[in-house]
């Protein structure tokens, strides 16, 4: 029996290449394009700011299969809705998601931040004038509360913690150490500069970030983006400045400014380091857990060591026991600043460091904006000129990369 199948089976074979040539060529055409499609997409997704809806990151667990068919249903809504240019319209709701994620998330941290530093409390012993002692433990709260929510993502997403890991955790130092210290700089100059001279300071990072990008990467970038850059840290200073008066400003002092210095060259360096990271490991490689597990590992140790040696712990603790609220206050802001870290990590890997650092200069215009609306706060007209100057650079930005995209796909 089995010779007679096999001599049917041959047979039937001989007559198929014998009598059918035509169907061979059906068949392949019809497998030809699904190939050249297969072979078009992965062109397109190699760009940076796009993002492949069939990634292959090597880690364990079956949630790749999942978030693919995710975004392959995210895909075909956008190729539905937006049949004009699908592409820009995907990448305008990422922006978004981004965008609102960390307005969200830092908006609320930045309250809790210079509630915790600014705020005089009940005195203790070791803290007289009441004032929270360390700026480095909450660094350490936020590091510590990062590194659980990181590992347990990484877990359930890639079944593993560290075994799929293709960046060493020693990549990821460096930017641990230029965020730990820019978040420490930020806290400490709160004590020490006036209201004013924050807002210049940190409405001018994205020049400074690109400094850095051609310092670290050779990235180049055209004179138009400088250009771009500057008038949008003009508005912002222009509109922040002349939207928000206090009765009672901190005196500016050296120390202040040396803070600040400090706080805009390592916030400069982060964001282009980890582009750094993405780049040199594969973004497919390194996702935004992994990534977020790589710097506050090695941030937590660093945070630790710094804790140990100038003695805080113990002065942190008693300062805790007297004044019960602010553990409350850093619980809050170490939530927030995970859920930030994961927006972070996600729009450095799909849009890069200089569009991060424009999201982060305008939170400030915008929170104001909200604060405007909902409080019935006037805003005088030279502040509505700052404004009508960023709001007119980033659509002028948005409609050029809308034409490119177009373009490229025609």
């Amino acid at each position: 029996m089995v010779r007679h199948r096999n001599v049917k089976v041959k047979s039937e074979e001989s007559t198929n290449e014998s009598e059918s040539p035509e169907k061979k060529m059906s068949v392949d055409t019809v497998s030809t394009p699904s190939a050249k499609s297969d072979g078009a997409n992965s062109k397109q997704h190699m760009e940076p700011l796009m993002t492949s809806s069939k990634r292959d990151v090597p880690m364990g667990g079956s949630s790749d299969d999942s978030s693919a068919s995710r975004k392959g249903a995210l895909e075909q809504f956008f190729e539905l809705y937006f049949p004009s240019n699908p592409e820009f319209f995907l990448q305008a709701f990422k922006f978004m998601c981004c965008f609102c994620g960390l307005q969200a998330s830092y908006l609320t941290w930045g309250y809790m931040q210079e509630l915790i530093m600014t705020t005089q409390f009940a005195p203790t012993e070791n803290v007289p004038d009441g004032k929270f002692p360390s700026a480095a433990f909450c660094v350490f709260s936020n590091r510590f509360l990062a590194v659980i929510v990181a590992m347990i993502a990484v877990k359930i997403k890639h079944g593993a913690v560290f075994a799929h890991n293709k960046a060493p955790l020693l990549a990821f130092t460096p930017c641990a150490l230029s965020n730990t210290m820019s978040s420490w700089s930020q806290y400490a100059s709160l004590k020490y500069v006036s209201f004013p001279v924050q807002t210049v300071f940190k409405s001018s990072k994205i020049i400074p970030v690109m400094m850095m990008g051609k310092f670290l990467k050779g990235t180049s970038y055209p004179l138009s983006q400088y250009v771009e850059a500057i008038l949008i840290t003009l508005g912002v200073a222009i509109f922040s400045i002349a939207s928000k008066q206090r009765s009672s400003e901190n005196s500016t002092e050296v120390i202040g400014l040396i803070f600040l210095l400090l706080y805009i060259c390592f916030d400069s360096f982060t964001s282009q380091w980890q582009d750094k990271v993405y780049t040199q490991y594969g973004r497919p490689n390194v996702d935004p857990y992994q990534m977020m597990l790589g710097v506050n590992s090695s941030a937590i140790i660093i945070t630790t060591i710094g804790l140990i040696v100038s003695g805080d712990f113990p002065v942190v603790h008693e300062f805790l026991t007297a004044n019960p609220q602010v553990f409350t206050y850093n619980v809050i802001t170490a939530i927030t600043s995970a859920s930030g870290q994961l927006c972070i990590f996600y729009t450095i890997k799909e849009f890069g460091p200089i569009v991060f650092t424009i999201i982060m200069t305008t939170r400030q215009m915008f929170s104001i904006c909200i604060s405007a609306i909902v409080f019935g706060h006037p805003i005088s007209a030279l502040a509505a000129l700052g404004a009508i100057l960023v709001f007119s650079v980033l659509f002028y930005q948005i409609r050029r990369k809308y034409m490119a995209r177009r373009a490229g796909g025609k």
